[in-house]
């Protein structure tokens, strides 16, 4: 993975932490221009995020013999276990400590869709989101899995085409077919189109390492994002957040060493699943003991890196990496025993 990719997928979460300080604390309301920044602009981390997961996804599959079962399997083996233990933490908070969580309420057959990436309304009344509520982001995401998953059954140079024509017609489904969610109509899916097409740029060497346009890209992409809301989410966030990540790419050689970032940008999955929980639990302490809200947020960003940390290391890479192991011991036993 490329250091200043890693890089840029920690800032992103961390952008999407303190959008939610500004929730979870704040509603939202702010009088600072930087608290107003991260209330109104703070999402745009998660189109970053897909951007950087559609230009993983293609430069990690490169050149690879994969089954479309394979890619699944090893997908599911890096998701799934820790947004279930974050999706059971929070739901059990909602069940037995609903005051932390008050604006959600425990729905079992809710619960068993968000689980499975299934969009559904939140007994909540508040929208398309599960019990884990950042988990809206991770229906798209094994929605673009699955669909790259059958492209490997095509010629590795139709892969592009094949999602940009699937997300096409599913859009088109979307808004003819009843059984069929609104949820995909949303066009941030086509963020992870973007994150394919600066693949194929990458291994095309199309992207020159730099100094300057890069940042001059970065902060004309900035600007971009400030000066325009998302109502055309693609069009205002998503190509900003695109030019930011080709634009970080062009800057590898300044960040290819730095093995802080490289880590943080490996925690920042952890980071983004269960900060949302341990922001509630601070909120709730600080509104039931009357504390500065202040000092709760500044308790509760170390402690977000702390537990993401953690759990990256806990769940997400000892876990994958065994589970990994054990299949390909396995599929290597199978292989072998009509041999013996």
């Amino acid at each position: 993975m490329l250091v200043s990719v890693q890089a840029l997928r920690a800032l992103a979460a961390w952008v999407v932490v303190f959008h939610h300080v500004m929730q979870v604390f704040f509603n939202f309301q702010a009088d600072s221009f930087i608290g107003r920044l991260f209330a109104e602009r703070g999402a745009v981390g998660v189109d970053i995020f897909f951007v950087i997961s559609g230009l993983v996804i293609y430069l990690s599959t490169q050149g690879k013999d994969i089954t479309p079962w394979r890619f699944m399997l090893n997908r599911v083996l890096r998701i799934v276990p820790a947004y279930w233990l974050y999706s059971l933490i929070a739901a059990s908070i909602i069940a037995f400590a609903n005051p932390v969580m008050p604006v959600q309420e425990f729905d079992l057959h809710h619960l068993l869709l968000s689980l499975l990436f299934i969009p559904a309304e939140n007994p909540g009344g508040f929208g398309l989101y599960p019990t884990l509520n950042v988990g809206w982001t991770l229906n798209y995401e094994m929605f673009f899995y699955l669909l790259f998953a059958l492209t490997f059954m095509l010629s590795e140079r139709l892969r592009l085409v094949f999602v940009i024509v699937a997300l096409m017609v599913f859009g088109l489904l979307a808004t003819t077919q009843p059984w069929m969610s609104d949820f995909y109509r949303n066009s941030i899916v086509y963020e992870f189109v973007f994150g394919m097409l600066l693949g194929v740029a990458y291994t095309r060497g199309w992207i020159r390492q730099g100094l300057g346009w890069p940042l001059l890209v970065i902060a004309g992409s900035l600007l971009t994002i400030y000066h325009f809301d998302n109502s055309l989410r693609l069009l205002h966030w998503g190509v900003p957040s695109a030019l930011i990540v080709a634009a970080c790419i062009a800057l590898e050689p300044w960040l290819k060493d730095n093995r802080l970032l490289s880590r943080m940008g490996d925690c920042s999955y952890s980071v983004y699943l269960l900060h949302v929980i341990i922001l509630s639990l601070g909120w709730y302490l600080q509104a039931s003991l009357n504390l500065s809200p202040a000092l709760v947020i500044a308790a509760c960003i170390p402690l977000i890196a702390v537990a993401a940390w953690g759990s990256y290391e806990l769940i997400e890479r000892r876990f994958f990496v065994r589970a990994k192991a054990w299949i390909d011991e396995r599929s290597a036993e199978q292989r072998l025993r009509p041999l013996s």
